[in-house]
């Protein structure tokens, strides 16, 4: 590549993008590449500085979550990505290739249909007028994306089967279906674009818990199969753990803190991640009630001198502070000993209350690594009720693998089915010497 080759492709005059992403130093494709953006609402006075000074890369085929409480800034990132937000500082790279701003026309639908998004709220985003079948065809309309009718058709019910939905449903509106399967319409309608990177807007938090299970493993699958790449937006630290390769932590705007998943839950450093892990809730209504609640505090940093910057402190671990803090992270760091955001204080005094940490690991581990579908159904406790010597097997087997609540569900139902079946060898026994007298 030549000089003006090189000089094109960083100003964004290049019509098509390159068939790979430049190589970050650690050997892994960049396919998203925020430097320093800036977002602003408003103009003069009025001025909103959403995002200021946000700096990550994703890696093709790695799921990158963006998470911060709400008003943070992660949706206005996710939408400055898709060129509907614009940028008032910094820029947006695509494969090496700036996105954000003026781009050509032909660049502006590279990007269109190699980024897709998925909406927060399901009934919000899709076309209310429009069948299912024109929902999901209209990309591959728009791009001409498939050979003829037959082809189109086929793509629309195999992508409508892939989601969980049937064929039947493509002459339907979306007004008569559930919020789950709006929510895998909306999938559908992202996926069938065949994209490189979707930007996934919180897809779960308007959905019932075993829906969100469901939606999740629908994008793990696409991720497997088609090498699919993820900026996850959430708010949820205990969803994003078991989904995320890498974790974006923003306050206000700010990156403050990025790195692996289990990295990040193991050593996080800055305060308010901290804050936010402390603030998950934990399914042992004992240990809740007794958990310490970790304030972050922002005036707890002195800027007015040593001014903050956006560091590695190594292990590919960046958190945001002055040198006197990133020299604190580091030693933290550097010792290797996990830290235990989350603590539990003791039953005995309002002191202990306040001071005391975790003493059961085991309790806390079994928190943390609560697995997705630990729903505690209905189901386990009537099918334990009539087959209550499975219950009590099935008990065992959930007890053994942390399914609490299933372990709960079935071991009632048993409890309940031994007893019923107790009363009636009772009362036989009794009606039989009954009889015999």
């Amino acid at each position: 590549m030549n000089v003006t080759e090189k000089n094109n492709k960083t100003s964004g005059r290049v019509s098509r993008f390159p068939e790979h992403g430049p190589i970050a130093e650690n050997g892994k494709e960049i396919l998203l590449s925020i430097k320093d953006i800036d977002i602003t609402f408003g103009k003069g006075d009025d001025a909103v500085r959403a995002v200021q000074d946000a700096s990550f890369d994703i890696y093709k085929g790695e799921t990158f979550s963006l998470v911060g409480e709400s008003g943070s800034g992660k949706t206005t990132i996710g939408r400055a990505v898709i060129r509907v937000n614009p940028l008032a500082a910094g820029e947006i790279q695509y494969k090496g290739v700036r996105i954000s701003g003026k781009i050509p026309h032909s660049l502006d639908r590279e990007v269109i249909r190699n980024v897709q998004m998925v909406f927060q709220d399901p009934a919000a985003s899709l076309n209310e007028r429009a069948t299912v079948d024109y929902i999901i065809s209209e990309g591959l309309y728009n791009f001409h994306l498939f050979k003829n009718e037959a082809d189109r058709v086929q793509k629309v019910e195999n992508m409508i089967n892939e989601v969980g939905l049937l064929p039947e449903h493509l002459t339907r509106y979306p007004h008569e279906f559930s919020g789950g399967q709006r929510q895998r319409i909306g999938l559908a309608r992202a996926m069938v674009m065949e994209p490189e990177l979707v930007v996934a807007d919180e897809p779960i938090s308007a959905l019932d818990v075993s829906i969100r299970a469901q939606v999740l493993n629908l994008l793990k699958k696409f991720q497997r199969e088609k090498q699919v790449t993820y900026l996850f937006i959430a708010h949820d630290l205990s969803i994003v753990r078991f989904i995320s390769d890498r974790i974006g932590v923003i306050y206000k705007g700010r990156i403050v803190e990025v790195a692996d998943a289990e990295e990040l839950f193991d050593y996080p450093l800055h305060p308010y991640t901290h804050s936010l892990i402390s603030a998950i809730p934990i399914p042992d209504p004992k240990l809740e009630k007794n958990k310490v609640q970790y304030i972050y505090d922002p005036s707890m940093h002195d800027y007015s001198e040593d001014k903050p910057e956006f560091v590695c402190v190594g292990h590919d671990h960046y958190v945001y502070g002055n040198k006197k803090e990133i020299e604190e992270y580091k030693a933290i760091r550097e010792r290797g000993v996990p830290l235990k955001p989350i603590q539990i204080a003791g039953p005995d005094t309002p002191e202990q209350k306040a001071t005391a940490e975790v003493t059961d690991e085991v309790a806390e581990a079994q928190f943390l690594n609560t697995p997705v579908h630990d729903t505690g159904s209905i189901w386990y406790t009537v099918l334990s009720f009539f087959l209550p010597v499975l219950g009590i097997i099935a008990a065992l087997l959930f007890k053994k693998h942390l399914h609490i609540r299933n372990y709960k569900a079935c071991k009632k139902g048993a409890i309940v089915g031994f007893a019923v079946i107790l009363t009636l060898l009772l009362i036989f026994a009794l009606l039989l010497l009954l009889a015999v007298i």
